[in-house]
């Protein structure tokens, strides 16, 4: 029999909405599991954060940033998350990453905290560390999770499936009980074997889908796992169709997607042709390098289309002195000078790339979704404030919120609420009989990245979106065949997963006949 693990709460997750639940439940004396799939529990979207976290400008008041979290949702950000987040969030950064755990954000010489102006924002608000924000907060936090008694972290782990009762209790009368999570599959790959992970209470916190683009900002890994279980638990997924593209990531033919973060616009770089006359006043003539990201990516888009180039570029040195670019931005320096670009004296080439998936599965201010037991809280879970564009540095904010939110929740509301025998959950059955081909995999990922770019991209069209539904629709069966057939390793769970998500996101873009902020239909 394979082997059980019994814990009050399953986090699916170590970046920031999964670590700040994780810390918190364990003070409050519940037994936390915590999984991910990476070798290295830093792996995550928080960790790749560049820019920065909302806190709080100078005569700035939580009335103000709900006014710029509207209007970069294009009017569609759930009003009453947004005064959530505006009025909880600065608080917390306060109390909680500030205070307890001490992330290591940039002060000037006074000691006060660097704000930082980054577009859609209508003051500087925004607190980092330097230009690695969601490493600094990322390390903190796993470190204070790696010394929590309260807290087992199983990196190495990837979750196959929730578990809910309707679908895989032994007892088929639970059918007709209301729809419950109790844990997942978790395929170990440490000691190749699948536990079963019996929990009171689970929270999906798996990141975003960026890779199943064939141009992301997001690591490997962030494939969609999160909404592709939740569907296949019927949970409620919503503004699928709202894939945000960040308008800068560096463009060399040995170069990884490396973000260039928004706050160097924030700075005053300029977008420009190779000649350093700027454009994007064209498109956006009051917010100008600054719009919403939407705005920017399509203008860069439509400017490489029309004057058939490569890529635009991202001038720093003309308004920002070369040691203050070093000194802010050593990262994104050091980067780039990898590649023989100095970007205190050269233009950075730059195109747009997937970034940041405003959708997800819907939960409400208390992170719970439709399924009972089963919360989400960050990348993967919709809460309604970012709308139909997220404004720049809430992701790291909302994480934060809503992963206290939830174990507020669960703290107030559900210790020992159910007692659940494990026993119902029957072990892992492996039907396959052979390894799964790694190049077959490889190759089957590949076409799901050209398909979501190509005709789920930034610009998409009643025919591109009708296309990618069909392909991958048929990709669709002929990996849930695959599947069947074989030996279940994290490499096919991630395979069937993006094809997944891929479909959830182009039905949903399909579905919306609307152009309305990062959906742009042509």
């Amino acid at each position: 029999m394979a082997e059980v693990i019994r814990t009050d709460v399953l986090i699916i997750g170590s970046g920031i909405g999964g670590c700040i639940p994780a810390l918190l439940l364990a003070d409050n004396g519940y037994d936390v599991v915590v999984i991910t799939r990476a070798p290295d529990p830093l792996e995550t979207n928080t960790y790749y954060a560049q820019g920065g976290i909302i806190y709080k400008g100078d005569d700035d008041t939580p009335e103000a940033l709900v006014k710029d979290i509207m209007r970069a949702g294009a009017g569609l950000s759930l009003q009453q998350s947004a005064k959530l987040l505006a009025h909880l969030g600065p608080s917390l950064v306060e109390s909680l990453l500030i205070n307890k755990y001490n992330v290591p954000f940039t002060c000037y010489d006074s000691g006060d905290l660097q704000l930082s102006l980054e577009g859609g924002h209508s003051l500087p608000r925004v607190i980092h560390a330097n230009d690695t924000t969601g490493k600094a907060i990322e390390e903190t936090l796993i470190h204070e999770v790696c010394k929590h008694p309260g807290i087992k972290l199983l990196p190495n782990a990837t979750a196959i499936d929730l578990l809910t009762l309707s679908h895989h209790a032994k007892n088929r009368l639970l059918v007709y009980e209301p729809e419950t999570c109790v844990g997942a599959y978790v395929l170990d790959r440490t000691n190749q074997k699948v536990l079963r992970c019996i929990a009171q209470n689970t929270i999906l916190a798996t990141g975003g889908v960026g890779d199943i683009f064939s141009r992301s900002t997001n690591p490997p890994g962030a494939r969609g796992d999160g909404i592709a279980m939740a569907a296949r638990t019927n949970a409620r997924i919503i503004n699928a169709e709202y894939m945000q593209f960040h308008p800068t990531t560096f463009e060399h033919k040995d170069s990884p997607p490396f973000l260039i973060s928004e706050a160097v616009r924030g700075a005053g770089a300029r977008l420009v042709y190779s000649n350093g006359e700027p454009f994007i006043q064209r498109y956006e003539p009051e917010w100008k390098d600054l719009a919403p990201r939407d705005i920017v990516a399509r203008s860069i888009v439509k400017e490489m289309l029309d004057k058939d180039l490569p890529h635009v570029y991202l001038d720093l040195r003309s308004n920002i002195p070369g040691n203050e670019i070093k000194e802010r931005f050593p990262n994104i320096y050091r980067h780039c000078l990898q590649y023989g670009i100095d970007i205190t004296s050269d233009l950075v080439p730059v195109v747009p790339a997937a970034h940041y998936f405003c959708g997800g599965v819907w939960t409400d201010e208390w992170g719970r979704t439709t399924i009972n037991g089963l919360y989400a809280s960050g990348e993967v879970s919709c809460t309604g404030v970012h709308g139909a564009n997220r404004l720049a540095s809430t992701s790291l904010l909302e994480g934060l919120v809503w992963g206290y939110q939830t174990a507020q929740h669960i703290t107030e509301n559900s210790k020992g609420n159910r007692s659940f025998d494990p026993d119902e959950i029957p072990p892992w059955q492996d039907t396959g009989t052979e390894l799964p081909d790694p190049a077959l995999i490889q190759q089957d990922m590949n076409v799901i990245r050209n398909i979501m770019w190509n005709y789920v991209g930034l610009v998409r069209t009643t025919r591109r979106l009708g296309r990618a539904l069909r392909e991958l629709r048929h990709l669709h069966t002929e990996i849930e065949n695959f599947y069947q057939i074989s030996k279940v390793t994290d490499g096919l769970i991630g395979l069937r997963n993006a094809v997944e998500a891929g479909i959830i996101i182009a039905h949903a873009a399909w579905k919306n006949k609307k152009s309305i902020g990062c959906h742009y239909r042509e």
